[in-house]
């Protein structure tokens, strides 16, 4: 069996989630150290490593932003790149970042970002001196649909263990994209890092639609978060209405149930309904977790692995804009949530935590998202 395969084969079987508690029930086993990388920035939305231990941050107005190291005191440098065509607005602009992951040998790496029109997924070359990127082709994705306000605009891109992109989109604020399977939005998209081809065993691959090609998961909200478990689980962090932000075990083909249409039969964006409709959809897949009420408005996810982090290897760390704190929960091997603490370091301390990545040095970095003077935090265990 191809690791494509294997990868979709254990998506797909993933168990039936267990009780899902709430609420924080625990505080973590480990004390951890926070330090400030570097400050200044503006919205910073996404982190991605380099080699050497430099990092690429995007900034969601519109920013490229160089840092020199992954310790206090790194210098943080702005990339000039062409983003005269971006639209800012709202939660929309320069969002999610992706080395590729032969960027050693061909300095590559994509972003999210809106456009008057749609939002795209772009590729980019940068100088050997990091002072400049270039676009580097045609859009790899386009069409991933784009609300005026820029509401909904999530677009995060992981790579998955068998090397395919994993794409969470937003489904615009619109009331029929989640559920259309025609769109982009709404949606885990899963495909070619190169090419932006729809992978073969995708679930959907047959469709005559080349947009259904691409699908891998629907009926999302406003998927902000993809963690990919060692061993190959993939988890999604999704921000709920109201009500019930949601952790999500990740399915090949699987319905999650968010229908603001009620089945077609409303115009307006409807956020009454559950953000996992049971009843209209049985079928649809439980969430691991859920935050009930009030939401966390949880943005990002990752897990923590590694001697380095004690008891805490193996958790997975999610960020929250609203409730200012960092996440983590103790999962079972088959994705049940066992645990939820707040470590008391990273609640309501720095302020809107928008993104977590695990560096290739084994620390996680925890962007802020405060509007001014936002940071780039390293965590360790102490």
């Amino acid at each position: 069996m191809s690791l494509l395969t294997a990868t979709a084969a254990t998506a797909a079987c993933a168990p039936e989630p267990g009780p899902a508690p709430t609420t924080p029930t625990s505080a973590p086993e480990n004390a951890l150290r926070v330090e400030v990388v570097a400050s200044g920035l503006e919205n910073p939305w996404d982190i991605g490593f380099l080699p050497g231990g430099r990092a690429l941050v995007t900034e969601r107005s519109g920013g490229l932003t160089l840092l020199d190291g992954l310790t206090p005191g790194a210098t943080a440098t702005p990339v000039q790149a062409d983003f005269g065509d971006l639209a800012v607005g709202g939660e929309g602009g320069l969002m999610g970042l992706l080395p590729h992951p032969d960027f050693a040998t061909n300095r590559l790496f994509l972003t999210c970002q809106n456009h008057a029109e749609d939002v795209r997924v772009i590729t980019w070359r940068l100088a050997e001196d990091g002072s400049r990127a270039d676009r580097v082709g045609e859009p790899l994705l386009t069409g991933l649909p784009v609300n005026p306000s820029g509401r909904h605009s999530g677009c995060r891109p992981a790579l998955a263990e068998d090397g395919a992109l994993l794409l969470a989109t937003g489904d615009a604020a619109r009331p029929d994209v989640p559920q259309d399977r025609t769109s982009l939005g709404g949606k885990v998209l899963r495909m070619d890092v190169d090419t932006g081809a729809p992978l073969p065993d995708n679930p959907f691959a047959d469709s005559p639609n080349p947009a259904e090609r691409l699908v891998y998961s629907y009926g999302h909200r406003n998927p902000q978060g993809v963690a990919v478990r060692p061993g190959g689980q993939v988890f999604i962090a999704e921000h709920g209405p109201d009500v019930d932000d949601e952790i999500n075990p990740l399915r090949a083909g699987g319905n999650y149930g968010w229908d603001p249409s009620r089945g077609g039969t409303e115009d307006s964006y409807d956020e009454s309904v559950p953000m996992t409709d049971l009843n209209r959809f049985p079928d649809a897949v439980p969430a691991v977790w859920s935050s009930g009420s009030p939401t966390e408005a949880i943005a990002g996810a990752g897990f923590l692995t590694g001697p380095q982090w004690g008891a805490l290897d193996g958790v997975l760390a999610v960020p929250a804009l609203k409730g200012s704190k960092l996440l983590l929960f103790r999962l079972a091997e088959d994705g049940r949530v066992e645990q939820v603490s707040v470590p008391p370091e990273l609640d309501g301390t720095h302020g809107r935590l928008r993104t977590l990545r695990q560096g290739p040095d084994g620390a996680a970095y925890v962007t802020t998202d405060n509007g001014t003077d936002d940071e780039v935090l390293r965590i360790t265990a102490n």
